[in-house]
């Protein structure tokens, strides 16, 4: 038994060296090899807000004044993005117009956000007829198509990239309400929760120290989501003419410009149109990855 102990203690010796081997964190390989697109995706969000905060250091030529003999002249070296028909280069009025597309959209989805967290937060917790009452609501916001109901409030509230953005945030909210109290039914039945209700936690200590943070991570990749479908939201409104009256740059009134000389100045509606479509297609690239990082 004397000589059998020592082996046996350094067979469980050599069992739990192997399991903490295997339990170690391995260094992770990075993002930029595995998913280079996610990286691409990145870059082009990034690129678009950097024009949003500083636009000067990207182009030097006014988004409001043109040259007459510069008129609806091709993409060139000196106008990579070519010029309107009223001589404007059409690259300044983008990266200009950035700004305002984007306070826009960071608004709507900053409303979408916060009002829907709170309305599921509230509703999947109480429960009862509060959730009854406030879920039906959401089924009827959620019933009507998001840009009609926009389109409806913007008609009461006026024109303006203000009230633009106020509308598309509206027509979130059910979607942000929706997955926040789903997340919120789940958390609220894990045993944490419940012990901390039998130790004498107060409600809203339960509800915003326990249930909310173990319950947003979904909600804040929804958020990414939504900014991309926000973007194309206010490029449509302000396509449709209900954001900012002209001369002001938005990308939405750009490709709306260029329609009437589609045939013969393709750079109008195109090149705009394609950063909308750049920014949209990444904005939910990173949304997908952030969906697979909190999904259980």
């Amino acid at each position: 038994m004397s000589r059998q102990a020592p082996e046996a203690v350094l067979d469980v010796l050599d069992i739990d060296e192997r399991y903490r081997r295997a339990a170690a964190p391995r260094r992770p390989v990075p993002s930029w090899l595995e998913r280079p697109d996610l990286v691409l995706a990145g870059l082009v969000v990034l690129l678009v807000l950097a024009w949003a905060a500083f636009p000067s250091l990207f182009t030097s030529q006014s988004p409001i004044d043109g040259t007459t003999a510069d008129r609806l002249q091709g993409p060139s070296a000196a106008h990579p993005f070519g010029t309107d028909h009223l001589g404007r280069d059409l690259f300044s009025r983008v990266v200009h117009g950035a700004r305002l597309t984007l306070q826009a959209t960071v608004l709507a989805v900053l409303i979408g956000l916060v009002v829907g967290t709170l309305l599921g937060l509230v509703s999947g917790f109480v429960r009862g007829v509060v959730d009854d009452v406030l879920m039906r609501t959401m089924d009827v916001l959620l019933s009507i198509p998001a840009l009609l109901l926009s389109m409806a409030l913007i008609t009461a509230l006026g024109f303006g990239t203000v009230k633009v953005a106020v509308a598309v945030g509206i027509g979130t909210v059910a979607n942000f309400a929706r997955v926040m109290r789903s997340e919120v039914l789940k958390v609220s039945a894990a045993v944490y929760v419940e012990a901390a209700r039998a130790s004498g936690v107060r409600t809203t200590g339960v509800l915003f120290r326990h249930v909310l943070p173990n319950a947003a991570g979904p909600v804040l990749a929804l958020s990414a989501l939504e900014f991309g479908v926000a973007v194309l939201a206010v490029s449509s409104l302000s396509f449709l003419g209900f954001g900012a009256p002209p001369p002001t740059p938005e990308w939405g009134s750009l490709v709306s410009g260029g329609r009437d000389y589609l045939a013969t100045s393709w750079w109008l509606t195109t090149l705009p149109g394609l950063v909308v479509a750049a920014v949209v297609l990444s904005a939910n690239r990173i949304a997908r990855a952030l969906e697979k990082g909190t999904a259980p």
